[in-house]
């Protein structure tokens, strides 16, 4: 006898989903930590590491980074690959997109392996390290919305103005984040403080750090002036804020060490990661039927209730 419910499968995939988000933001994490202590090329082979899958006789810090983040990447692999499965077999239950959607998922997992491949085949070269932080931060950004979909099913749909900021909110903090790459496997910022040459890079990043705090502030200021519903998700949009300035705290701090410090520096990599998958959730969100209409009516008199 079938005791899934077509909701709780739902829950059960999107609880899934929210630990591969999880899983996908530590393996971006480790990935910088991985970049900045200049480990990419510490095993020499793809995908075993010194021909064997625990190369304990080679194994140090810089080793055991990237063999981490290949092990973390197989896992997060695994767990996709029974994502799309359980979408397949209940598929009945399940929207009629949802089981694409997951093989499109499964898919760029296969591509993200394949761009790790060539990074070290290729000996690191700064365009397909880009492309590699990219396709991880997209697999965070879909992963975190697929979550508050599945979640929050059976929802009205959010306000336009709600998904249109948080999107290009979203959409800036990965070019940022692309711009830092870019900086950082050209030895950019390095060359700029150490001997002030070729600074375009960093003062691009320093420059468009700007756009991004106006865009995400009219984001926070709009949402939480508007009420509501809206006002509700203000835990969230207040960690948006703090994210967003404790971002701006490590840049200043990195370079004001000479971007000597890993710790630092990573740091600042997965803020920008938890920014990714946040700003992804709430464009997702979705408030219960009524609740809009009813956040309204509270703004013209104070003695109906409302709930949901």
């Amino acid at each position: 006898m079938n005791i899934l419910t077509p909701q709780l499968t739902r829950n059960l995939l999107g609880k899934l989903s929210a630990h591969i988000v999880v899983a996908l933001v530590a393996l971006v994490a480790i990935g910088g930590a991985t970049r900045v202590m200049e480990a990419g090329l510490a095993c020499p082979d793809w995908p075993l590491c010194y021909g064997s899958f625990f190369p304990r006789g080679q194994m140090n810090l810089k080793v055991f980074l990237e063999w981490f983040h290949r092990l973390d990447a197989f896992f997060v692999g695994i767990a996709i690959c029974l994502q799309f499965i359980v979408s397949l077999i209940y598929k009945s239950f399940l929207p009629r997109w949802l089981p694409l959607f997951n093989g499109f998922i499964l898919l760029l997992i296969a591509l993200q392996g394949g761009l790790g491949a060539l990074t070290v085949i290729d000996l690191l070269p700064s365009t397909i390290v880009m492309s590699h932080l990219l396709l991880a931060l997209t697999l965070v950004a879909l992963m975190s919305g697929l979550t508050q979909t599945l979640l929050h099913s059976n929802r009205i749909d959010s306000p336009f103005w709600w998904k249109f900021l948080s999107r290009s909110s979203l959409l800036i903090v990965i070019v940022q984040s692309l711009l830092g790459s870019r900086m950082a496997t050209t030895w950019g910022a390095q060359s700029c403080l150490a001997n002030s040459i070729d600074c375009q890079l960093l003062d691009i990043h320093r420059i468009s750090a700007f756009p991004i705090v106006l865009v995400v502030l009219t984001f926070v200021i709009t949402s939480i002036s508007f009420g509501g519903w809206v006002r509700s998700q203000w835990p969230l949009l207040l960690t948006v804020l703090f994210l967003l300035g404790f971002q701006i705290f490590l840049g200043v701090f990195s370079v004001n060490l000479g971007l000597n410090e890993p710790l630092v520096r990573v740091a600042h990599q997965l803020i920008a990661t938890l920014m990714v998958a946040l700003l992804s959730a709430l464009s997702c969100r979705r408030p219960k039927k009524g609740s809009l209409m009813c956040s309204q009516k509270n703004q013209d008199t104070s003695l109906e209730i409302c709930h949901g």
